[in-house]
């Protein structure tokens, strides 16, 4: 039996009459200015999905600085003047920065919950990786990383880097390979040493099976933004098989063969085994999260800072000039015969002007967003007006509206090497707007508890990256003339966004 195509056109009609009833919110006294959007659930998710940066300057043009948006069944509350983001500091005890990310976390990689509240582990993540990534613990991360880089550039290449030989390859494909081959040995460790196994059937293989995870990460990390959107991975095939087999290497037995095992993963793996209830599949779950979190913003920020070096000569030069100077002064001496350069954490600090570059790379790139959610009904004072804020919403900060803005830097969207240069060469912290010095400017790390906590160790990574490239290979893009890459877009309020498309560069090794 077929029901009229009439009747469907008016249950149809109905239901979208109801949602506009009864399903939208209505905005209650004292809360602030409400956009529910157009579509049941989405409201403005596509718009806000198709250009964050160009919906928020209209939502800001039109409202003021704070404004209520719904977007994906979620009311999130954005606050635009960068003088009010400390107001999320202040309203900590309202706001839970974990329940977000603990969901976001268990629903990408398909672990359970760990949120101690959960009863599934009593481990506490962020303080696991504060202490094995800030302070003392960063010294051998950087040792390794050092030692693991040069590896992967020189001595696994070096059949293909002969003298005077050009090789030509994608700049994002060489970063991508380069840095997450690097990353993850220095993480989860070798089935080999680097430096006195000379076998180089093992090398060989151990290598195709770090580029076959790569493979396999760049497959999940794909759709990764549609796992945060809400939608089973179940629907992605090749990204499920991807994720799966990425949890079949960081098994704790397969981890438990490797050599150099990384503090974090150590601790990692203890605390697995004594705090929590997963079963052997969720254990490596949560260290395909760590790899997740070690590569997904590192990989194209190290991109972004290579690029616009090579497409800026005067960054070239200033660039050069400090990494000669800091090998000189450490007593560094570059050669493919010798021992391998070593800087440690105090040189790669005492080097402002790669850190201005990776810095204003990341300015230009980055497209992070900062989440907090009402754990209750509470009033949100700022500096001069207050609002409320129902339990359960979301009050978010984009701080890419920050980086744009002309008030606070001088023609934005351009790349400048030295901005975050003062007039002695160090490190320049003094930005205003509206005369005003600001206390947040830079901001792709996030702000408060919930700052990223491997952002020393990514910003090291970068530095020993650009170090190394500097010192060993003459490099140039192909194109001179080439356009930048613009962003990818489906990736905002994640992190470092991606290239849309990649740029041929070549290098060769220097004469030494």
């Amino acid at each position: 039996m077929f029901i009229a195509p009439w009747i469907w056109g008016t249950v149809t009609i109905l239901c979208c009459v109801y949602w506009f009833l009864i399903g939208r919110r209505r905005r209650r006294q004292g809360e602030p200015p409400l956009e529910n959007g157009f579509l049941p659930y989405l409201g403005c998710a596509l718009q806000f999905g198709a250009n964050p940066l160009q919906f928020l300057r209209e939502k800001q043009k039109k409202h003021g600085h704070i404004f209520t948006c719904r977007i994906a069944g979620k009311y999130i509350h954005f606050l635009t003047d960068p003088f009010s983001y400390h107001s999320l500091i202040r309203h900590g005890k309202h706001l839970d920065w974990k329940k977000f990310h603990f969901a976001t976390s268990a629903k990408a990689f398909g672990h359970g919950s760990i949120d101690p509240a959960e009863g599934n582990t009593t481990e506490n993540f962020h303080q696991t990786f504060i202490r094995t990534l800030q302070g003392n613990a960063l010294d051998p991360l950087i040792e390794a990383m050092m030692e693991n880089l040069q590896y992967v550039m020189l001595q696994s290449r070096m059949s293909k880097l002969q003298p005077n030989t050009w090789v030509t390859e994608g700049l994002y494909a060489f970063c991508c390979r380069v840095m997450f081959e690097s990353g993850f040995l220095t993480l989860f460790g070798t089935e080999f040493n680097a430096s006195h196994d000379k076998n180089l059937l093992k090398q060989e293989t151990e290598r195709a099976h770090i580029l076959n995870a790569l493979e396999n990460f760049k497959e999940f990390d794909k759709i990764f933004p549609a796992l945060v959107a809400g939608l089973p991975i179940h629907l992605f095939k090749s990204a499920h098989s991807a994720r799966e087999q990425l949890g079949e290497a960081l098994l704790h037995k397969n981890l438990l063969k490797r050599n150099k095992l990384s503090e974090l993963v150590t601790l990692r793996m203890f605390l697995n085994d004594t705090l929590s209830t997963f079963d052997d599949k969720e254990k490596a779950k949560t260290h395909v999260a760590v790899l997740w979190a070690s590569q997904a913003n590192t990989i194209p920020a190290t991109f972004w800072s290579l690029f616009y070096l090579i497409k800026s000569p005067e960054a070239m030069r200033a660039a050069t000039e400090e990494v000669q100077t800091t090998l000189e002064s450490a007593g560094e001496k570059f050669s493919l015969d010798s021992k391998n350069i070593s800087l440690n954490r105090k040189q790669l600090d005492n080097m402002p002007i790669l850190d201005s570059i990776i810095k204003e790379a990341m300015r230009l790139s980055s497209a992070s967003m900062t989440l907090r959610v009402a754990k209750e009904d509470f009033t949100l004072h700022l500096e001069k007006e207050f609002y409320n804020i129902r339990r359960d919403d979301i009050v978010a900060l984009y701080p890419q509206l920050l980086h744009f803005d002309p008030e606070i830097y001088d023609d934005p969207l351009t790349f400048k090497y030295n901005r975050y240069l003062d007039e002695n060469g160090g490190e320049k912290t003094d930005f205003y707007r509206n005369d005003r010095k600001l206390k947040y400017y830079y901001m792709p790390f996030g702000t408060g508890i919930a700052k990223c906590p491997g952002r020393l160790f990514a910003v090291h990574e970068i530095k020993q990256f650009l170090t190394l490239i500097l010192s060993y290979f003459e490099i140039e893009l192909v194109d001179s003339n080439v356009q930048c890459p613009t962003l990818d877009q489906s990736r905002a309020g994640l992190g470092i966004l991606q290239p849309t498309n990649d740029v041929d560069f070549r290098y060769r090794l220097k004469f030494l």
